[in-house]
């Protein structure tokens, strides 16, 4: 561990974001125990429907990482601000894999 904090922006659920080749929306914020540790993870919802060279579409989570303060500040915009330390260790990261596709329907898992 030992990576330095970083600030987490909370994004709102259920909100289009559109891209050049489809859109995404974020579906859930979840918190996971993981060795006495927090870890904060987003479900997300992407469809490329305006590519040139095809439709698809992808569930994901995405991980910030480990909790550190949990909306302890906001942005200017008044959105929630939490502090997370990325997880940047490999086996660390094959481990909270393994149990967010245990517990989630996803076909990537992503890290910060």
């Amino acid at each position: 561990m030992g990576n330095e904090a970083k600030d987490y922006i909370h994004q709102g659920l259920y909100q289009e974001v559109r891209a050049i080749g489809g859109h995404y929306l974020l579906t859930k914020e979840a918190r996971l125990d993981f060795n006495g540790r927090e870890i904060l993870y987003v479900l997300g919802f992407a469809q490329f429907d305006t590519t040139c060279c095809g439709n698809g579409a992808c569930n994901y989570a995405f991980v910030p990482g480990f909790v550190k303060e949990w909306k302890t500040s906001e942005n200017d915009e008044g959105i929630p601000v939490s502090r997370v330390e990325p997880i940047n260790d490999k086996a660390v990261q094959k481990n909270v894999q393994r149990l967010i596709e245990q517990q989630e329907m996803v076909t990537q898992v992503n890290f910060y």
